[in-house]
């Protein structure tokens, strides 16, 4: 579990739909787990969140607000004001907002100041402040030296400045707001007299309703003033511009009449009568060409064409003709049927008839030169009005051009003469409202004295104080939860390194007083030594020894066909306890029986031969370099038999990596296996360091120590991925210096350490580590 990066994660492991889906859901688990831990955290920053709220009420010093309440009445000016255009609700939000900027003005503040002297007043200009006002003010006044000057005005008076001053308090501890959506506005002044609070709220109101009434007067009065000089402008251009337009109409003879010129008229008048001309032209060519064709057929077809014309106007003659034509007919058709066409009557009767017919052909001859005699009429009549109106468009056309110019003339007179009534309009209404002093605004409810402080609101402090330490002690863990990098768990060095796990060793009180042992002198016993080397196997039921039996249990399976075996232990950073690993491992090897070899191989910092308080003029590198057998250098620890090899610090010694990769140590190691079972080798930490690498071809397997919670795991990663001659040969990596009490705050539900506690009766703790819980 990579504790501080992760609060994403599977349910459950065994659940295959859940790792599919496991970035969908929050781990609960998770997050109580980080509760747990952080809970410390944030009970004690609460609690001095609370304390410094305790702190500010008894320290800060008592404000008292006194209030008053102002209405906007634009019902008390609807005698003297006109209907504004605007919509209702726009008008209302923008006088309301513009209202509220006029109260908090430094110009109101002034005259506020003016007016209740607050400027001789030493409570109001010199009030007692907190020690957090004097703080602020204190960190204020430091930045303001750093920041732009703002530049002052040299040429107001000490008095003036004062004046300035007070106004500027005065509009610090001046609050205005709109009551919800109403008309009204509540002012609040807080001051810590509450005498002077009240004074001051009513004040203000008395000298807004004044400055309401002298602005109305001063802006009419004003506006009265400037519409006087532009009504007399405005009268001269009106005047100016109608004569031109009479002086341009008679120049140019466009004399009007009804609303029209009179060339309009005439070419009006002599349109319309062209379009009757054109009519009766066209109706006295139809009717002569109609009787043309009649006569034209011969006095044969007269009789029967007399038809079609004898209803027209001007034909009775015609008809009365036709009507004996038809008579005499019908009666010589009777006669022929009874007679015979020979019979002399019917012979009398043809006769007749021949002479109608030919008395209706002469008819129509006469009709149709009268009809020719019309149309010519008509046509020269047509010809005429249309000369005349040719000559009336001409004449048009020239009185056109002028008229555009004149209609721009007009438009012009007509705009200054609106202009201008328009502007009387005002004045006139100017005039009148100087003689309403009406405020639009009116105080429903006037200030009083407070009895009560307003502040320091005590619950409220106590509530934020420990809101806000709880939300501090909140983000302090979730930081420190962030910052976690380290080893916690045995699961976290299986899941990012990919090797074993073999325990952990507790924290163990005695190692540090055994690191500050002085130096035995000659033959005498060192106490420390005993303690480190027997730490493990004086305490076997303790659960770093059973740490260590693990690691012994990896190195039989691992190593396993090996007779003796060469185990270097290492770790990545310095005081990470490997020392104490190695020789509490090799002092219950041999506690155990096994033959064990316990060696020093640090040469620049032998921290093993320092903790352990050998004092001896030959170690290490004399037993690799010198011709004498590397017998000499071993010591032997009386109850253990543990034989050990320590280095003594030599400060001229540069190439220790060279020692350890030489082909001495290589028989030291190869005449040792003849030996020993167990050859332990405490090496210098990895990283920069390389003489842990120069020594892995020597060793058989590696046993890796990392302090918990101190340890970052990309550094131990990053170390084990550049190491290729040493990772294969990890045999796994332990714990030192667990906190078993925090053990299980970085463990889920379901794992091990989180029921760490119910081991703890297999375990018969003395080696001065802290117990876990029974």
């Amino acid at each position: 579990m990579h504790q501080g990066n992760r609060l994403f994660n599977v349910g459950l492991a065994a659940n295959p739909d859940g790792a599919a889906n496991a970035d969908n859901f929050i781990d609960l688990e998770q997050l109580m787990a980080i509760a747990r831990r952080q809970a410390k955290t944030v009970v004690i920053t609460a609690a001095v969140g609370l304390l410094l709220g305790i702190v500010y009420i008894v320290v800060a010093t008592p404000g008292y607000t006194a209030a008053t309440s102002i209405l906007l009445d634009d019902s008390l000016g609807k005698f003297a004001d006109e209907v504004s255009p605007a919509p209702a609700n726009m008008q209302t939000d923008t006088t309301i907002l513009s209202q509220i900027a006029i109260l908090k003005s430094a110009e109101l503040a002034e005259k506020v100041v003016r007016k209740e002297k607050l400027d001789e007043n030493d409570a109001f200009m010199n009030p007692p402040r907190s020690i957090f006002s004097s703080a602020i003010s204190g960190v204020r006044t430091i930045i303001g030296l750093f920041g732009s000057n703002k530049p002052t005005n040299t040429d107001l008076s000490a008095a003036d400045l004062k004046r300035e001053y007070a106004a500027s308090l005065l509009q610090s501890s001046l609050d205005v707001e709109r009551q919800g959506r109403s008309f009204v506005i509540d002012l609040t002044f807080t001051s810590n007299d509450a005498e002077l609070a009240g004074r001051i709220a009513k004040a203000y109101a008395d000298v807004y309703l004044s400055d309401q009434l002298d602005a109305n007067f001063d802006a009419t009065q004003r506006a009265t003033v400037w519409l006087q000089g532009r009504l007399t402008e405005l009268k001269e251009n009106s005047q100016a511009a109608a004569l031109e337009v009479e002086r341009f109409r008679a120049a140019n003879g466009l004399t009007a009449a009804k609303g029209a010129l009179v060339s309009e008229q005439q070419l009006s008048d002599i349109n319309s009568q062209l379009i009757l001309a054109q009519a009766d032209t066209a109706r006295a060519l139809s009717l002569y060409n109609q009787y043309k064709s009649i006569v034209a057929a011969g006095p044969e077809g007269a009789v029967n064409n007399a038809a079609v014309v004898s209803d027209q106007a001007g034909t009775s003659v015609i008809g009365t003709l036709r009507t004996r034509y038809l008579t005499i007919t019908k009666r010589e058709q009777e006669i022929v049927s009874r007679f015979g066409q020979d019979h002399p009557q019917a012979v009398s009767l043809r006769t007749e008839e021949q002479d109608v017919a030919r008395q209706i052909f002469q008819e129509l001859q006469q009709v149709t030169e009268s009809y020719r005699n019309q149309y010519e009429a008509a046509q020269s009549r047509e010809t005429s009005l249309r000369e005349g109106l040719n000559n009336a468009t001409g004449k048009t056309s020239m009185a056109n051009e002028a008229l555009v110019h004149l209609k721009d003339l007009e438009q012009n007179s007509q705009a200054l003469s609106n202009l201008y009534q328009t502007y009387l309009t005002r004045y006139q209404e100017a005039s009148q409202q100087q003689s309403f002093p009406i405020a639009k605004a009116r105080v429903i409810s006037v200030a009083s004295t407070p009895t009560d402080p307003s502040s320091p609101k005590r619950k409220l402090a106590l509530a934020a104080s420990l809101v806000l330490g709880f939300f501090a002690g909140a983000g302090l863990g979730a930081w420190r939860e962030y910052r976690e990098r380290f080893f916690r768990l045995g699961e976290d060095v299986r899941a990012l390194l990919g090797v074993k796990f073999l325990g952990y060793v507790p924290k163990l009180d005695g190692m540090a007083e055994a690191k500050k042992s002085p130096l035995p002198t000659e033959g005498q016993t060192s106490p420390a030594r005993t303690n480190i080397i027997r730490m493990a196997a004086d305490n076997p039921s303790s659960l770093f020894a059973e740490t260590l039996r693990n690691i012994k249990i990896a190195a039989d399976v691992m190593l396993q066909g090996k007779e003796s075996k060469v185990i270097g232990v290492i770790s990545v950073l310095p005081h990470e306890g490997k020392t104490t690993v190695a020789a509490n491992f090799a002092g219950l090897l041999a506690a155990k029986g096994a033959k064990t070899l316990l060696i020093d191989g640090d040469l620049r910092n032998p921290g093993l031969s320092r903790a352990l308080s050998l004092s001896t003029q030959r170690g290490l590198v004399k037993a690799i370099m010198d011709d004498q057998p590397w017998q000499n250098s071993v010591k032997i620890e009386n109850k253990t038999k543990l034989a050990i090899i320590p280095t003594v610090l030599h400060r001229n010694l540069l190439h220790t990596s060279e020692i350890l990769s030489s082909p001495g140590m290589k028989k030291l190691l190869e005449e040792a296996r003849g030996v020993f079972e167990y050859i332990i080798v405490d090496l210098p930490p990895l990283g920069p360091v390389v003489d842990a690498k120069a020594f892995a071809p020597l060793a058989d397997g590696f046993v890796m120590v990392a302090e918990w919670g101190v340890t970052p795991r990309a550094l131990v990663k990053s170390v084990l991925q550049s190491e290729t001659e040493i990772a294969p040969k990890v045999l796994g990596l332990v714990l030192n210096k667990v906190d078993m009490k925090r053990l299980a705050k970085y463990s889920s539900y379901g794992s091990s350490e989180h029921f760490m506690e119910r081991y703890s009766s297999y375990y018969i703790d003395q080696t001065g580590s802290a117990p876990a819980k029974k």
